[in-house]
């Protein structure tokens, strides 16, 4: 499976696809999101991400009132929920602004689309879909987004495997493309997350779903998770990005900045170059050690050509040239006729050797 975004190509073998979730770290000023895109273009992302949605159909004012203070993340809110997310709002009057702005630093431009009727309105404008951990169960809006054709990002966190295999069956059912997505959903920033992160469950997927692309949408504030998934075969990775972790904001405190997402990238660019193809061979930096340090079978005293060279004629030492006999290679061979005359210490020619 390949998904082309417009900038990139991604495939299970590709280099990573950065997303930089800009998410709500606008704060409600589409300056802030210009520069946000600016500063992820150069700290390695290929794709800016926002999110769309109305307060009033995402969440209940009446839901969170009897919920109560307590709940996740939210609790350290000083605004109600229906508040922050209100402020939290992408005006689709901005998106000619944003995408302008991407393409001139040359990274994607996309969004989580949390309200239905945002579909029709933006889906010349994404190169593809992403469908939030929250609405894997959103039946209906996961059936909508497929229709449309587009490859389709989704992610699982707070999910069960039956949840991920009921939401893959209705995006497999119109057969778009498709990232499936490991994620912890824990916005709290807690140094345990970690812990969570179940990145195993990539390979679990490798199993299930073998034809669609992997990837991890993080919440953590460290390159740990990320170089994990990596190595376990993702191909995307999702974090949330700010310019300043300080800033008031429900997405900020466990967001990367700047420094830290270019890090992060550094370090998965040097875990790419170390992951190589899979196919065991000697490497071409290492063609003179396999010389100097295997052993060939070498004798032990001066042999005269015809003689026969038998087991206790023979020592193994170091180096081993590349036409010498290895002692492997004299394993069970018997008796070996030397063809030329030999002193002590010369390699027994592997061309000596019974077919």
């Amino acid at each position: 499976m390949k998904i082309n975004t417009k900038s990139f190509m991604i495939t299970q073998n590709s280099p990573t696809y950065f997303i930089a979730d800009i998410a709500a770290n606008h704060d409600g000023e589409i300056e802030r999101a210009l520069k946000l895109i600016e500063l992820a273009a150069k700290a390695g992302a290929n794709a800016a991400k926002f999110q769309h949605f109305k307060a009033e159909t995402i969440v209940s004012k009446k839901g969170f009132d009897d919920l109560g203070a307590s709940m996740a993340h939210q609790a350290k809110w000083e605004k109600s929920v229906v508040d922050v997310y209100r402020d939290a709002e992408l005006p689709l009057s901005w998106t000619e602004r944003l995408k302008a702005k991407c393409d001139e630093v040359g990274i994607d431009f996309f969004s989580a689309i949390y309200d239905e009727n945002y579909l029709e309105v933006l889906k010349n404008d994404l190169p593809f879909f992403k469908i939030g951990s929250g609405d894997i169960t959103w039946a209906q809006m996961l059936e909508k987004t497929a229709i449309i054709g587009k490859p389709v990002f989704i992610a699982t966190g707070a999910s069960t495997l039956e949840d991920v295999k009921a939401a893959m069956s209705i995006l497999k059912k119109h057969k778009v493309e498709i990232c499936l997505m490991q994620c912890n959903t824990n916005y709290t920033g807690n140094d345990n997350n970690h812990s969570f992160a179940n990145l195993r469950v990539i390979s679990e997927y490798r199993k299930l779903y073998p034809d669609v692309i992997l990837g991890l949408s993080d919440h953590t504030s460290t390159p740990t998770t990320t170089l994990g998934a990596v190595a376990l075969g993702a191909t995307v990775i999702e974090k949330h990005f700010t310019d300043d972790r300080t800033r008031k904001g429900p997405d900020h405190a466990f967001s990367l900045d700047s420094n830290l997402w270019a890090e992060m990238v550094l370090k998965v660019r040097e875990l790419e170059s170390t992951l190589g193809d899979g196919i065991k061979r000697v490497e071409e930096n290492e063609e003179e050690s396999q010389v100097v340090q295997r052993r060939a079978a070498r004798v032990n005293k001066n042999i005269a050509a015809g003689q026969q060279i038998v087991e206790s004629d023979i020592i193994f030492l170091r180096p081993c040239p590349t036409d010498a006999a290895t002692p492997h290679d004299v394993w069970g061979q018997g008796p070996i006729v030397a063809r030329k005359e030999l002193g002590i210490g010369d390699f027994i020619p592997s061309t000596w050797l019974k077919e």
